[in-house]
Order: structure tokens, then sequence, then C-alpha cells
């Protein structure tokens, strides 16, 4: 079967159920939310890339001299940055859904985001010190691990709202003298009362169990595997982190599970070829970066290629935008701007191409063909430099090349798919 047949079957197949499901209410919502995190994440990145620029541990040239001591000194700037732009990506998306789900049901918008961003502080934030000479806060929960429950709290608000506001629950009758924006007020007082309880009465219980209701949701998401450095694990570690990621959970829920695993399994390597023995282990932390998800997850470097030469006005745009973060391994700007997330039409490459990776290059190690990997610099560093570094093989490089030459082929007939129908859309709407 050629691109072209292929085309056509996943157009005629997939695309009528992808169809249906992008009318869905919530579904709408939440994909549009993400859309709109475009421009956070695009500035959240160019701090990381700044960070990621290779300098020499002891460098003798002025320049570099300066340029490192620049870095060092603010390095928590940049880290404050990025941590309140991409690292705090569930407020926006609690604020994305709610506002779109608000349109959607044509209720005013203004009043439920209060809501919902005081629903999601109070049970993602763990409160440290609450005095009048300061208030201290843990904001770890502000990143991809907080999504989940930012879904949860936005769309409960909104449906819980317009729920009473249409049944006129606690509704006060005002004068037609008092203005609209007062009465407006006093008719959401009632539901934002009920509602902002319930989420103080969650508080309250998770508060008692020493936690709160991010990390308990956390918590039960991570999957327990047994350490291990077989295919299998490999294959179901990678499809399951695609999995989450393709239906909005951060891969971080899984970070704390597999990181340990990578990254004892790296230093074991490390020992190894520091006494010139042979390497041992396959599955490391950047055998994962730097071979599996080329380009950021859902392995995007191929897609944003393809992007940059579409003939959808959006696609090329996102392309255009997204490539150089994901040279770097940054690929929210194209998961978010495409959008890949919750988009049925790219379910399939999105999880499977770095399903392909994984395996292809863990039977490349396995048999020798191509080194293993000892040292980790960057997860933001280009694959291909990364490959090498971490392996200190130049088949490493022809291999990772390869992939991104396979993933695109893997891309190409859902890219299409997708790029007619943006096409018909955009032609309709400049008629």
């Amino acid at each position: 079967m050629n691109f072209n047949n292929f085309s056509n079957s996943v157009n005629k197949y997939i695309s009528p159920v992808a169809n249906k499901l992008s009318q869905q209410r919530h579904l709408k919502a939440i994909r549009d939310a993400f859309m709109s995190l475009l421009p956070i994440t695009l500035f959240g990145s160019i701090p990381i890339i700044i960070k990621a620029l290779p300098l020499p541990e002891n460098p003798t040239n002025s320049f570099l001299i300066t340029w490192k001591e620049f870095l060092e000194k603010n390095d928590l700037v940049f880290n404050w940055i990025s941590g309140v732009t991409m690292g705090a990506m569930s407020i926006f998306i609690c604020i994305g859904i709610t506002y779109f789900l608000c349109k959607q049901y044509k209720e005013d918008f203004l009043h439920p985001i209060m809501i919902s961003l005081a629903g999601f502080m109070m049970l993602v934030l763990t409160p440290l010190k609450m005095g009048w000479d300061g208030k201290e806060a843990e904001l770890s929960f502000l990143d991809g691990r907080g999504i989940l429950l930012a879904i949860f709290i936005s769309i409960a608000t909104v449906e819980s709202y317009h729920l009473m506001k249409k049944k006129n629950v606690g509704r006060i009758s005002m004068p037609d003298s008092v203005p609209a924006s007062l009465s407006d007020t006093f008719a959401s007082l009632i539901p934002a009362l009920i509602i902002l309880t319930s989420f103080s009465v969650l508080f309250i219980i998770f508060y008692a169990m020493e936690t709160t209701m991010a990390q308990f949701i956390y918590s039960i998401m991570e999957v327990s595997f047994k350490a291990a450095d077989s295919l299998p694990f490999t294959i179901i570690s990678v499809f399951l982190i695609h999995l989450f990621w393709f239906f909005g959970i951060h891969d971080a829920a899984l970070a704390g599970v597999l990181g340990p695993i990578r990254d004892g399994n790296l230093s074991i390597n490390a020992a190894e070829k520091m006494a010139g023995q042979d390497l041992s282990n396959i599955f490391t932390t950047p055998f994962w970066t730097y071979f599996v998800i080329i380009g950021g997850s859902g392995s995007v470097l191929a897609l944003a290629f393809l992007m940059m030469r579409s003939k959808s006005k959006q696609l090329q745009t996102v392309g255009k935008i997204g490539l150089i973060p994901s040279f770097f391994g940054i690929s929210e700007p194209l998961i978010f701007g495409t959008p890949l997330m919750l988009n049925p039409v790219f379910f399939i490459p999105f999880i499977f191409t770095s399903v392909f990776n994984a395996v292809v290059t863990y039977l490349c190690m396995y048999v020798g063909l191509v080194g293993k990997t000892f040292a980790v610099f960057s997860w933001q560093m280009p694959a291909p430099i990364g490959t090498f570094l971490a392996t200190m093989d130049w088949r490493a490089v022809v291999l990772v090349c390869g992939l991104i030459v396979l993933n695109g082929v893997m891309y190409y007939p859902f890219f299409k798919s997708y790029e007619k129908t943006l096409i018909e859309q955009e032609q309709a709407a400049a008629e």
C-alpha cells in the first residue's frame, strides 16, 4: 500500500471518529486550552535552550568564561522564568479549560475562572508558612504533574456553576436600577460559596492525610515496575508514557518510577566504563532522551520538518516555531500548537514512533551494532550530538539520523490527513 492509499484509508476511517470526538464539549475545551498555551510554552523554552548550550568544564576563552559565569550567576533567574511559564502550565490549563467551557455554555467566564484558580491553588499548593511576615508554599505540582487535577477542577467548577445558575440556586433578585456587573456578582455568590466550600473540604481531608490532592493523584498514578533492563519493559514504559501524554497526563506522572531505574542503570554503565568492562545496561537516561524521544515526547522532530513544508498556514507556522525547540528535545510547542494531544488523527504515530525508536535502538545495542550509553550531559542536547557523546560511537549518530527519517515516514500519512482537514477549514474561513 503506497502513501496515498494509506492516507486515504486514514482519512476514511479515522477522520470521521476524530471529527466526532473534536466536537465533544469537554475534549474540545481541553484541546483549545492546550492550543492557547503555545505562547507560554514557547517563551518558557527560551531559558531552557540558553542553559542547554554546551560549555567546557574549565573554559580558557575569555568569552566562554564570562558566559559561564553569567549563567551560573543567573541560574535562579533562568529557572524562575521557565518555572512560572512552562513550569506552571497547570495554572494556564486550568484557566484555559474554564474559559473555553464557559464559552460553549455562553456563561460569563470571570467568576468561574476565579473559582477554578482558588480551588486549584488550594488543592495543589502545600502551605508551609502563613504568617504576616511572609508566606511560603511548595510549588512543585504546578507543572505537568498538576494537569490532571487542573482538568478536573476546571470542568467540575464550570459544570457545577452552570447547573446552579441554570436552576437559579441561591439567586437574589435585584432591582433594575442595580448595575449589571453587581447583579451578576450576587447571582454568582451562592454557587461560588458552594463550590469553594467543596474544594475546602477536599483540602482539609488531604491536609489531614499530610498530603495534597495533587500529590495523592500523582502517587496513585505511579506505576510500580520492577527495575529491569529488558525489551518488554522498555516497550511498556515508552508506550505508557506516550499514552498518558496523549490524554493530557504529563510524563512526570511516571518519572518518579522510571527516573531512578534509568539513572541507576546509567551509573552502573559509567562505573563499568571507568573500569574498562563491557557495559551491561541499555535502558538508561541517555538511551531514553537521545534515541527514543527524538525531538521530545512523540519523537516530533521529523514532524516539525514535515510541517514546515505544509500547505496549511497553521501547520506551517507551528512547524517553524517548534523546529528549534524540538532540536533541543522540547516538544510542547508542537504538542500544544498542532495539537497532537487528544487529536485522534495523530494517536498512532504520536505513541508508536517512539516505541519503534526504542525497539530498533534496543536491538542494535543488544547485538552490538551500536555502543551502549555511559554518559549524559543534558536532556535538551540535540539527539545527534547527545548520542555521540553518550556512546562515543559514530554509528549512534547514523542510527539516530536514520530514525528521524523513519519517524517522518511514519508521521507522513497522518500528517497529510490532518493537513487536508485544516486546508479545507482555512479555505472556508477565507471565503
